[in-house]
């Protein structure tokens, strides 16, 4: 297996006895530069890899938290050199490994291999791409395969043994496994669908696995990381600049004191 940025922070984590954790924000939110401090404070809080969305008009895997961000940024205009340039800004001042999570259409739309091109050349370490199907990725991952770019798939507690050995085949890094049915977003109990689909999806893969959708307090993310080689947090995040409304220090102040937070939570695990 190609040893990548990715794949060798998340082997240095487990070295250490703990799960990963993983912090998302959109990038462009609240805005662009204010994006990159965001992610920043996540990277400062503990986060061990970091996510920068996509703002899409149509996020399907999405709650109302995310949307309500992903909507801040499109209406300012953001675009896919905005994200780009989030990318470059943070992987230029951290060892963390950043990853854009994005909806394949705008990848599509932007040339699959100019997209996996520019984002290598910013320094990003690969893409989660949740509504692409594996049986139609195979230009994508030619393409980050090349660039040294992960392809990170998710998979559901509705995925049959036969579709996660598919799925987990395809990709790289390492695998998403959604906590629950439905969209994004903080809930009081991350669920007990979770624990059996990593036991599942482990099965299946040598690659670690990684659990998000829900995930918002440390008690959660050490209940988490128990059984999973990572804990994936981005409603949370993205909440605490909301509630900061527009008061940039608060919301960074807020952001990085969550991440030292659910960092500890992890190491409890």
């Amino acid at each position: 297996m190609t040893q990548t940025k990715l794949s060798t922070t998340l082997a240095a984590v487990k070295a250490e006895g703990r799960a990963a954790l993983i912090g998302y924000l959109p990038a462009g939110f609240p805005t662009v530069d204010g994006g990159i401090k965001a992610i920043h404070a996540l990277v400062e809080g503990g986060c061990d890899i970091v996510e920068v969305g996509l703002p899409h008009s149509d996020p399907v895997l999405d709650g109302p938290t995310i949307q309500t961000a992903d909507d801040i940024a499109l209406r300012a205009g953001v675009k896919i050199k905005d994200v780009l340039r989030t990318v470059a800004e943070v992987a230029a001042r951290t060892d963390a490994p950043v990853l854009v999570m994005t909806y394949w259409n705008p990848v599509d739309r932007y040339g699959v291999a100019r997209f996996a091109a520019d984002l290598a050349a910013a320094g990003g370490a690969g893409c989660i791409l949740p509504d692409l199907p594996v049986e139609e990725s195979d230009e994508w991952r030619k393409a980050a395969g090349e660039l040294g770019l992960d392809t990170v798939f998710v998979v559901a507690p509705s995925s049959k043994d036969q579709r996660l050995g598919e799925v987990t085949a395809a990709g790289s890094g390492f695998v998403y496994a959604a906590a629950v049915m439905g969209v994004t977003g903080t809930r009081a109990q991350v669920g007990n669908l979770a624990e059996d689909l990593v036991a599942r999806t482990r099965a299946a893969t040598e690659l670690p696995v990684c659990v998000g959708l829900g995930v918002s307090t440390a008690d959660q993310a050490a209940e988490v990381a128990r059984f999973a080689d990572g804990v994936i947090v981005g409603s949370a995040f993205v909440q605490r600049l909301l509630d900061a409304d527009g008061d940039e220090q608060a919301g960074l102040t807020a952001v990085r004191a969550l991440a030292a937070d659910l960092a500890a939570g992890v190491r409890r695990g």
